[in-house]
């Protein structure tokens, strides 16, 4: 994770499972002692030397380092320089006994940092002298149990030798679904307790063939201790179930051939169950979404390659770079046009979510060279009804998803936790922005900028993910959902007890958001732990101040949907002055009537009348808001409104966006979250060579509605509207934050909070403010929306606990 003081909107990437440095999109090592050593395959110094005295020194190492190749790493490093010694895996990480000429073993100790795994993340190494031994040769010994805490990395995706070997017919593993090695495949979600080893994995269940015991004993081999190790003789078996029956090869080719005839099938993948079918068939892919009840929410897309995600989105390098990363995670993608997609993919988006295979059952899905024809862009969605958790149990899985399926390929490898796809966008300056964080980069280590006490951050109640925290360190669950069902509140008690068993926190405080009906602040009360109550905004920011290693204060820029407020409004317009042991709000979108709550959010024709009437508007039937309304419920909104019955006043900018997605006649009922605003940007990114936008300021958005009615009865392009709504956004946040920096004298601004998912929003105001002199932060390790409350959440109850 990056670093203290890392990244500024004009560095490169940032977004990894693993720490990053300025330079580059992966530095593996917290602390290293610089970059990677000359020293790596050997030279002059690295060998004892004539009478030289030898040195035995103890090396404790924590981090990532189990799970990840470290141990043969460490035992390939050693015999290369002529040490002795051993090494463990502990509760704390890696125990490293070395000894040999000073030389080498100083040379060990800088290499061990600077050479590591890919997959390693080295948070220390401390080291300390013992007495030599004289023995001889180097032994990985079995782990020791004891207290401490280790970490355990994040599931990643086949590697590229492993892809190499699948598709060799001369390899044992030629077609094998669970091909892995130490540099790939499951961990975080197959791991049951600490330290990691096969035996505290649900692949405890499956001994090792002859052939797989000698690799997995053999320093020499690339799957020297790799956990996961199995092949067609020892390994988990694939199955397909439903109208037909196969396994293993049989299965695969089964599941294909019935992609290719339109099916809908069930896949186990990591860390649940998907749903999936040929994104090119537009049969296929309307039956998917009147069975999940999907409404027009886009589908997410796999392809084969990255050459094959440039025909459907514009690939350029810094997309690239993220779509490869080990994580694969779900990119958003600018959409071509003409797409070889079915329609109904992704109805109404401005963007394709393409991700590439990242298991051996999806390439193999997606075909090898020399395979009969069938689909090469699959639609991957979860294995759930809309507004359900991902399924990860078999039985649950043949009931849950019965009607859903028409077939089911499955394994019979346990899968411990839920862990949903990760989803990322490139922002305009190359830099990475995460929208859902979760397979790939759950449970990866944040370090925090300041110390706090063991934690328990359980966020909010839209896109729930919960946060431990002790120490410097922080660790996030994968991405959990909203919390309204029984079977989504079942999902948050298992993950929160997963990353307790990983991380080895005790919480000895509770923080959750203060919306007093919150199911997530419901639960944190239950515990009988000291509890602390964090506003909504105050956690956005703070999270984005953790990321960049801040403790100073820093104007924030929180826009949303809502957020409880102090006066018990809701907000989502605010610009707040913050550190992490309080806030002070500056200014905010001027409040305005949320009339009927829930129902104003799925019917943005609600809350355009209600700016209209708050503006002072006559509400004509020209407008297209109005005529959407029916009859009768517009006498009742009316009424409703002047009498301010069920009407809580709200300052939400993200309600501002539906109000003007409506009024200009493109989103009058919203069938998932922020349907309206994504769709407003898509038409705004139509339009080309606009520069002005609107006269807007935060607390008088009267002109600003004025002006849109009057383009729309002057007969202006919808787009070009749209597009002028964002430069007005844009205009509003520029003029809020220079009168904040003359009344604070505070230059650094966060923007933060679900609307700034809004990639041409964000580009815009991060442009704008960049040219007025300050420095701005987003996000890179957490979304700016509810899937990243829980981190802030987090370190401001622990400085308010201290205060």
């Amino acid at each position: 994770m990056p670093r203290p003081g890392g990244f500024r909107r004009t560095a490169g990437p940032g977004l990894s499972a693993q720490a990053h440095d300025h330079t580059g999109w992966k530095c593996r090592v917290h602390g290293s002692a610089g970059p990677r050593s000359p020293l790596r395959h050997g030279g002059a110094g690295v060998t004892a030397v004539g009478q030289q005295r030898p040195v035995r020194r103890l090396v404790s190492v924590s981090g990532v380092v189990q799970g990840v190749g470290f141990r043969p790493f460490v035992h390939a490093l050693a015999t290369e320089l002529g040490l002795s010694g051993q090494v463990a895996n502990g509760p704390a990480g890696a125990r490293i006994e070395i000894e040999g000429g000073p030389e080498a073993v100083a040379a060990f100790c800088h290499r061990l940092t600077a050479d590591a795994p890919p997959l390693a993340d080295i948070v220390s190494a401390a080291t300390s002298e013992l007495r030599p031994t004289g023995g001889a040769g180097f032994a990985i010994v079995p782990s020791v149990t004891g207290h401490g805490r280790t970490l355990v990395p994040p599931d990643a995706a086949t590697c590229d030798t492993c892809l190499t070997e699948l598709a060799d017919p001369a390899d044992r593993r030629h077609r094998h679904p669970f091909i892995t090695c130490t540099d790939c495949g499951p961990r975080f979600t197959i791991t049951t307790a600490l330290p990691y080893d096969r035996a505290t994995t649900t692949m405890a269940a499956f001994p090792m063939c002859p052939d797989c015991s000698a690799e997995y004993t053999d320093p020499s081999d690339r799957r020297f201790h790799a956990q996961p190790i199995a092949c067609w003789a020892c390994g988990p078996r694939l199955r397909l179930t439903g109208a037909v029956r196969r396994e293993g090869g049989a299965a695969l080719a089964e599941a294909r051939r019935m992609l290719a005839a339109g099916a809908i099938l069930a896949v186990k993948g990591l860390g649940g169950y998907h749903l999936v079918c040929d994104a090119t068939a537009p049969r296929a892919v309307g039956e998917l979404r009147r069975r999940k009840a999907r409404g027009d929410k886009p589908f997410a897309v796999m392809t084969p390659d990255p050459d094959s995600a440039a025909r459907l989105g514009h690939l350029g390098p810094a997309e690239r770079r993220v779509l490869v990363d080990r994580s694969h995670p779900i990119v958003l993608l600018r959409r071509r046009s003409p797409t070889p997609l079915a329609p109904r993919v992704c109805p109404g988006s401005p963007d394709i979510g393409v991700m590439l295979p990242y298991t051996p059952p999806h390439r193999l899905l997606l075909g090898l060279p020399g395979d009969p024809p069938g689909p090469d862009i699959l639609v991957v969605t979860s294995g759930n009804l809309s507004g359900e958790p991902l399924v990860t149990d078999d039985r649950e899985a043949m009931a849950r998803l019965d009607g859903l399926a028409d077939a089911w390929l499955w394994h019979d490898r346990p899968i411990v936790v839920a862990c949903d796809d990760s989803v990322v966008r490139v922002r305009v300056d190359g830099s990475p922005l995460p929208i859902r964080r979760s397979r790939g980069f759950a449970p990866a280590r944040v370090h925090l900028p300041v110390a706090v006490h063991p934690v328990l951050a359980v966020g909010g109640d839209l896109k729930n993910t919960l946060c431990l925290a002790a120490g410097d360190s922080a660790w996030l669950s994968a991405h959990i959902g909203d919390m309204d069902s029984p079977s989504a509140q079942g999902a948050f008690d298992r993950a929160e007890s997963h990353l307790r068993t990983l991380t080895r926190v005790e919480p000895v405080r509770v923080a959750a958001d203060r919306h007093p009906g919150y199911r997530s602040a419901r639960w944190a009360r239950r515990t009988g732990r000291p509890l602390t109550l964090v506003q909504h905004h105050h956690a956005h920011i703070a999270s984005a101040m953790v990321e960049h290693g801040l403790d100073e204060p820093v104007l924030g820029v929180a826009f949303d949907g809502t957020g409880y407020g102090d006066d018990g409004a809701v907000w989502g317009g605010e610009v707040l002055l913050v550190d992490y042991a309080g806030y002070r709000r500056l200014t905010h979108l001027a409040y305005v009537p949320l009339p009927g709550g829930d129902a104003a959010v799925r019917r943005p024709y609600r809350m355009a009348l209600a700016h209209l009437r708050a503006a002072g508007l006559v509400r004509s039937p020209d407008l297209p808001c109005v005529a959407a309304c029916p009859p009768e419920e517009l006498r009742l909104l009316e009424g409703q409104l002047a009498r301010g019955i069920g009407c809580v006043p709200t300052s939400s900018m993200g309600r501002l966006f539906d109000a003007v997605s409506s009024l200009v006649g493109i989103c009058h009922r919203a069938g998932y979250e922020a349907q309206a605003a994504v769709e407003l940007e898509a038409a705004a990114v139509t339009a080309d060579g606009v520069r002005d936008g609107y006269a807007f300021a935060l607390e008088e958005p009267a002109p600003l509605l004025a002006a849109i009615v009057a383009d729309l009865r002057a007969g202006v392009a919808v787009p070009l509207i749209a597009a002028r709504f964002h430069l007005a956004i844009a205009g509003a946040v520029r003029t809020a934050c220079r009168k904040a920096w003359r009344s604070t004298g505070v230059r650094t601004v966060v923007l933060t909070g679900g609307v700034f998912a809004n990639a041409l929003l964000d580009g815009m105001c991060a442009a704008g403010l960049a040219e007025d002199g300050f420095t701005v932060l987003g996000h890179t390790v957490v979304p700016p929306g509810d899937g990243g409350l829980a981190l802030g959440q987090a370190v401001v109850a622990a400085r308010m606990a201290d205060t």
